[in-house]
């Protein structure tokens, strides 16, 4: 008997992880890596949404420098070399220092933060290489 009602499904307040889960249920961690908490937090300050886009701001910046300088053909080759290093890459579980990428935007030159701390022999990464292989093909 219905009254006329409409049966929903309580849902959470939380954004859910979509991990694909293993056989018994659990999330599987050497495939996928590990989920991202971060994400899903908002900024806790104003001055962290300037900090995350200051790279991308000052880019943006040297490129209108240099487009009224030299002309607009000379963003479009670094542009076009940028893309290029980024390009060029390893099989998908090994690291890569990205040297020619760093060397086009002169980071090569400063010492920051990520250089120490950020080094891939500290990441918490341990996939299982051809389960990382098959993913990026699509085949699993």
């Amino acid at each position: 008997m219905s009254f006329g009602l409409n049966h929903s499904e309580v849902k959470p307040t939380h954004s859910v992880n979509t991990m694909k889960e293993n056989s018994y249920g659990l999330p599987d961690v050497l495939t996928y890596g590990l989920g991202k908490v971060r994400d899903n937090v908002v900024s806790s300050h104003p001055v962290e949404e300037s900090e995350k886009n200051f790279v991308a701001m000052q880019e943006r910046r040297e490129m209108t420098i240099l487009r009224n300088t030299q002309g607009l053909h000379a963003p479009l080759r670094l542009a076009m070399e940028r893309r290029a290093a980024q390009q060029v890459g390893r099989l998908p579980f090994l690291p890569s220092s990205n040297l020619q990428l760093e060397v086009l935007r002169g980071d090569d030159v400063t010492l920051d933060f990520n250089d120490i701390l950020n080094t891939p022999d500290m990441r918490e990464g341990l996939y299982q290489p051809h389960a990382v292989v098959e993913r990026n093909l699509g085949l699993l």
